[in-house]
Parts: structure tokens; C-alpha cells; sequence
């Protein structure tokens, strides 16, 4: 059975969570709707999936609050189960920067809508930043971006002090996967004093929803966080698999390498697996294979390619 997949995120002021986690868990489990939901006072980010009208039913219910009511969402339709439950957690922030006084709430950089971003990113005088973790980076990026080589997010208040914290009269402008990081690390840089800060609306799926393959400067895939890994211009499916060894991307290339063995080990991994580990893993995927051939699903066959809705 088809399922419908809304990935969406909102900076607004929730010092109701609790209330929120309550009513938001009633209302998914009405409408069968499983996936990720993170609440904090600063706003909510999520991905869910289930059935075309259930997921619609819960954005609804979602931005019947007026504090929602102007929320974009980007949906997909899939196959695929995405998720086996539903998670709703309260955290200090939605996307972990690691310093819950950098609020998007209180000020953010400029919006550029996708069809002005190229002419903004080519300005010879405009740093253009990454914020992504250099997983996602070495997958795809746009021409010229520099890559903060960065395991997670909450490491992005050390690069920007270890290299941008001479000139903060510096244009910069930063993207990310659907927006919300290049938001928060907005508001971190006009924290830090810097007056000419720019980040990508919607991000760069919006980017490549609208932009034409022929007239961009992006270049490879990007990583997304659900069963489909990476996509590309039209929001198609990319070339790439992951790894549910380790779960890293892994790339046409990686996937012809003789260290690749499905559902065991891929080049990155190949040299750190245990004897215990393989002999797991083998039988996780014998099991996979049974079920298969039953046909049945087995929990551990489309598990989700990140523990949340990181955009």
C-alpha cells in the first residue's frame, strides 16, 4: 500500500510541548501515521508517513494552531514502509546546535527564494558555506561552497570560530537540506555579530524541485534523511544506497567495490568488522531473506536512515 511522506519543520515559540507531545500522539495514532515528531520551545521539526489522507489530517490538525497555520511541508509518495512506530520527543532544540539561546525566534538571516539563489552565490565577494555534515557534502553540493567538514551540527559554533570570526562584515550565505539547519546557523551568525547573513529557502530540495538540471550551479546528489538516501533535480531518486552496516551513503562506486557486501559491510566499514559483528549481521540478513521469501516484512529491512528529521 501506497504511503504518503511529509517532511516539515517550524521556528515558532512552544512552551507547550508537553501538551503538544499528548495531543500530537492521539491524533497520529488515529490516522496511522508513524514517523518522527521533535518539540521544543523554539518550534517543531518532523518527518511521518501513512496513508495520503492521514498525513493530511495531521498537518491540518497541526496548523489549525496559528502558530502553524503558515507552515510549508514537502511531501512523497512511496511504496516503502519508512517507519515501524511513532516517535514525538521534547528536546531543547528541534536541530541540535548545542547552544539553546540561538533562537531563529528572535532574528535569522535573509530568505533567498531558490530562483534568486544562483545569481546570490555567484557574487565574487560572498562566502558561501555548507552547513551540512560532511557525509551529505561529499555526496553533492553546490559549485564553490565551502565544506565546514563537520560530523554533526552541534560543531558548527567551532568552525565558525575557528574561521569566520575575523571579518563579520563578510557576506555570507549557507544552505542545507530542507532549511532548517542553514536557519538556526543564521541566527548563530547574527548572534555572533556578522550583518550580511543569507540562507536558502527550503532549502536544497526546493532548490531542486525548481530548478532546472541544465541551469544550476548544484552539483552530484543530495542526501535526504528517509528510504529514498539521495535524490536530484525534479526531487527524482539518486544513484545511491546505504550501508546498514554502518550507515553511510555509499555511492555507484562504493556499491562495485569487492569490499561491499550487502546488508554486511561496504569499504568504509569492511576493515572494522568483527568476527561477532559479521556473523550478526549475516544472519540479519539470512532472516531478511526468509522473510522475503515468505512474503513478509522484516523489521529490520527499511529502517529509517537517521534516528530524526534532520533537514
Amino acid at each position: 500500500m501506497a504511503q504518503t511522506v511529509a517532511t516539515f519543520y517550524c521556528f515558532t515559540q512552544l512552551h507547550d510541548c508537553e501538551d503538544w507531545q499528548t495531543r500530537l500522539e492521539a491524533e497520529c495514532k488515529t490516522h496511522a501515521v508513524n514517523g518522527t515528531i521533535i518539540l521544543a520551545t523554539e518550534g517543531l521539526n518532523a518527518t511521518i508517513a501513512g496513508p495520503k489522507a492521514g498525513v493530511a489530517a495531521v498537518l491540518a490538525f497541526i496548523r489549525s494552531d496559528a502558530r502553524f497555520a503558515k507552515m510549508p511541508h514537502r511531501e512523497c509518495e512511496t511504496e516503502r514502509e519508512t517507519f515501524h512506530r511513532l516517535r514525538i520527543i521534547i528536546r531543547p532544540e528541534i536541530v541540535t546546535l548545542g547552544d539553546p539561546t540561538v533562537n531563529p525566534n528572535d532574528a535569522a538571516g535573509e530568505y533567498v527564494a531558490p530562483e534568486d539563489w544562483d545569481a546570490l552565490i555567484s557574487d565574487p565577494d560572498m562566502l558561501l558555506i555548507d552547513t551540512r555534515n560532511d557525509y551529505e557534502v561529499e555526496l553533492g553540493t553546490f559549485k564553490n561552497a565551502v565544506n565546514p567538514n563537520t560530523a554533526a551540527f552541534g560543531e558548527w559554533d567551532a568552525f565558525v570560530q575557528n574561521n569566520l570570526s575575523g571579518d563579520k562584515q563578510q557576506k555570507v550565505a549557507m544552505f542545507c537540506t530542507g532549511g532548517i539547519r542553514c536557519e538556526k546557523a543564521s541566527a548563530h551568525l547574527l548572534k555572533e555579530g556578522f550583518e550580511n547573513v543569507y540562507h536558502l529557502q527550503g532549502g536544497i530540495l526546493k532548490y531542486l524541485q525548481e530548478t532546472k538540471s541544465d541551469e544550476s550551479l548544484w552539483e552530484g546528489e543530495c542526501f535526504v534523511f528517509d528510504h529514498r538516501v539521495t535524490v536530484v533535480h525534479g526531487l527524482e531518486r539518486g544513484t545511491c544506497e546505504i550501508c546498514f552496516g554502518c550507515r553511510w551513503p555509499l555511492t555507484p562506486e562504493d556499491l562495485a567495490s569487492p569490499a561491499y557486501e550487502p546488508g554486511i559491510c561496504c569499504p568504509r566499514c569492511k576493515d572494522t568488522l568483527t568476527p561477532k559483528l559479521r556473523a550478526r549481521r549475516e544472519e540479519r540478513q539470512r532472516q531478511q531473506l526468509l522473510a522475503r521469501q515468505r512474503g513478509e516484512k522484516h523489521i529490520g529491512q527499511h529502517i529509517s536512515t537517521t534516528e530524526g528529521p534532520e533537514q
